[in-house]
């Protein structure tokens, strides 16, 4: 079996995610490599495939869900996974006591689940570095805003434990379909 972990990113938060995933499936005897989602052009000789993309303001790197698409007819003939990175900070519920990691999943998932027929998802908490250089427009417009830097929490969040606990889930479930 061969395990594609495919993945979208701005800042890099997630590339991490997709090799954590991809190097617990090998120390569980699945063979997975994390690829950029712009640099595959064929997912056939994959057995399986988990796609990650940052996420902000509730929707999911546009790469991320153009590669989704653009691979439906080969991606749903396979187990499909999803997972995205992008809340921050350490609190588990918000202001309002609802669950961060369930509110922030992104828009695109519900279409996306139908479409791939996808055996799973996830959301896991990301990481901001504010002295990163700003990519985009809207980045660069909040770099000029007074309080721009503190209005994010900054730091890594990323749950190591939570993702190897996910990839070791989705071992066992491609373990019991051999």
């Amino acid at each position: 079996m061969n395990i594609l972990v495919a993945y979208a990113t701005r800042h890099g938060s997630t590339v991490g995610i997709a090799e954590r995933i991809a190097a617990t499936l090998t120390e569980a005897g699945l063979p997975a490599e994390a690829r950029p989602v712009g640099e595959i052009d064929s997912v056939d000789q994959y057995d399986a495939v988990i796609i990650g993309g940052a996420a902000y303001m509730y929707h999911w790197l546009k790469d991320a869900t153009s590669f989704a698409k653009h691979h439906r007819k080969e991606l749903r003939e396979r187990p499909v996974w999803l997972f995205s990175s992008g809340p921050l900070g350490t609190d588990l519920v918000d202001k309002e006591g609802r669950d961060v990691l369930r509110t922030s999943r992104p828009k695109e998932f519900d279409e996306l689940t139908d479409l791939l027929q996808t055996r799973g998802e996830q959301v896991f908490f990301g990481a901001w570095d504010p002295d990163a250089p700003p990519i985009g427009l809207t980045e660069r417009m909040m770099q000029h805003l007074p309080g721009a830097k503190d209005a994010m929490p900054a730091g890594d969040f990323r749950d190591w434990a939570s993702i190897d606990a996910w990839a070791t889930q989705i071992a066992a479930g491609l373990k019991a379909r051999v």
